[in-house]
């Protein structure tokens, strides 16, 4: 029996703007907030609390500023465990037979959270995600894989021009996943999308767009155990 997942990532305190569809598992792929404000937390717990989904799994992002260390990380944690939801960090869980892995992670930008440098720090990161996992969920995209930054460098897409910003590690470590049947990330607004490479179905599920607009429907997709 398949197993239906909604994906979204990126809602910035919008969460209630967007139109969630039906589904087995709610996944969001991380930044809830701007800056870490548990305001956000409290009323996003409050929202998937009251979403129909029988599963829904959490994993923060770089703007949760805080949560990473200090005292409101565990106050945001409980809050989300507390409506329900499953949260990730660098950790698993199992649902019909599917394995989730989920880790916050991305490679270091302007001082933010859930940093680490490119190269062994990170590498060292992805190194912890089993090998018989289905659904990975990181905030972060692998490289080349819907990561494009409208940037005066790289590459040209209808008359745009973008910079790939994605993770060489990250997409490494994917290659020694035999099992890995789908990728959630979000990070990147304007990568928003999916694409398929080989048996994996690679998700930027993120809901706002590069002007913080909540408008990018969430993605829905269905694996087998």
């Amino acid at each position: 029996m398949s197993l239906k997942i909604v994906a979204i990532s990126d809602t910035h305190s919008y969460h209630r703007q967007l139109v969630i569809p039906d589904g087995d598992v709610l996944v969001h792929a991380g930044d809830l907030t701007f800056k870490g404000e548990l305001s956000v937390i409290e009323d996003f717990a409050d929202w998937i609390k009251a979403l129909p989904h029988k599963h829904k799994v959490v994993i923060f992002g770089n703007h949760e500023l805080g949560f990473q260390y200090g005292p409101k990380r565990p106050k945001a944690i409980k809050m989300i465990e507390d409506a329900g939801a499953i949260y990730l960090e660098d950790s698993a869980t199992m649902i019909d037979g599917i394995k989730f892995y989920g880790s916050p992670v991305q490679p270091f930008f302007h001082n933010w959270e859930f940093n680490y440098q490119r190269g062994k720090d990170i590498a060292a990161v992805w190194a912890k995600i089993p090998t018989d996992t289905n659904i990975l969920i990181t905030h972060g995209p692998p490289y080349m894989i819907l990561d494009g930054v409208p940037k005066p460098t790289a590459f040209v897409d209808e008359g745009v021009v973008y910079e790939h910003v994605g993770c060489k590690d990250l997409l490494e470590r994917i290659a020694d996943l035999p099992h890995l049947k789908a990728h959630i990330f979000g990070h990147i607004h304007a990568g928003y999308g999916t694409v398929q490479v080989g048996p994996t179905t690679m998700i930027n599920a993120a809901s706002c767009t590069e002007g913080y607009a909540a408008s990018n429907p969430p993605i829905v997709f269905e694996v087998n155990p």
